[in-house]
């Protein structure tokens, strides 16, 4: 499973490049605005240029022939942009003719099977469920991963890839990998958490505690 990392914020994307584990970025209206006011195109140009992997953005238009334009444009930013488009009727519509453009899209805001299946057939690159916002309302989101993962895999016709999206701690990695999910997009707080452990900090200082009592400073291939 890759992962990217869901922020519009380029030091938390330069940081997770260096650390060699973010093959890619999801943004969206709401984690571009967080950063406050910025030339929104050259904010996804730099993300581009940062991250070696595909950059899903937002289209803002809310009509089909509104999505296709904007997502054109777009997609003219960057050679790695992936557009994302809500699965509604009128982004459905939108999807299959950037599809057939041969612009990636990414069919965001997916809270079930059949809106995947359809993202799928449409020729969506891309289709988020989103895992968080179904937990807030008492349902089971890592189940809709599965469920996708376990459907698509009947067709082998379908190339549409999985994206757990909307990721709200480092279980839920845990869980869309166990699933079988292509793509887990999270929070660079996230990200964090699934390095940090207790035991390796506890152990890490014991060793280097264990080290000073006998070799004193010098470091290992020290004279």
């Amino acid at each position: 499973m890759r992962l990217f990392l869901d922020t519009a914020n380029t030091e938390q994307i330069r940081h997770g490049v260096k650390l060699g584990v973010i093959s890619g970025v999801t943004t969206n209206p709401s984690l571009v605005s967080a950063e406050g006011k910025v030339n929104y195109r050259k904010l996804v140009k730099e993300i581009c240029a940062i991250v070696p992997g595909p950059v899903s953005t937002e289209v803002l238009s809310q009509d089909a022939s509104g999505m296709i334009a904007e997502a054109q444009e777009i997609a003219r930013w960057a050679e790695n942009i992936a557009v994302k488009i809500p699965l509604s009727l009128a982004g459905i519509e939108a999807t299959a003719a950037l599809a057939r453009k041969k612009i990636q899209v990414n069919c965001t805001l997916c809270f079930s099977v059949n809106q995947a299946l359809l993202a799928a057939a449409a020729g969506a690159t891309f289709v988020s469920p989103f895992v968080g916002r179904l937990d807030d309302i008492g349902e089971d989101g890592m189940s809709l991963v599965a469920d996708i993962i376990e459907t698509f895999g009947r067709y082998p016709a379908i190339k549409t890839q999985v994206i757990a999206a909307s990721i709200r701690h480092p279980q839920h990695c845990l869980v869309a990998a166990a699933a079988g999910a292509h793509i887990a997009t999270v929070p660079y707080t996230v990200l964090l958490k699934m390095i940090n452990h207790p035991l390796t900090d506890i152990g890490i200082k014991r060793f280097a505690d264990d080290w000073e009592k006998v070799m004193g400073k010098t470091k290992v291939g020290g004279g």
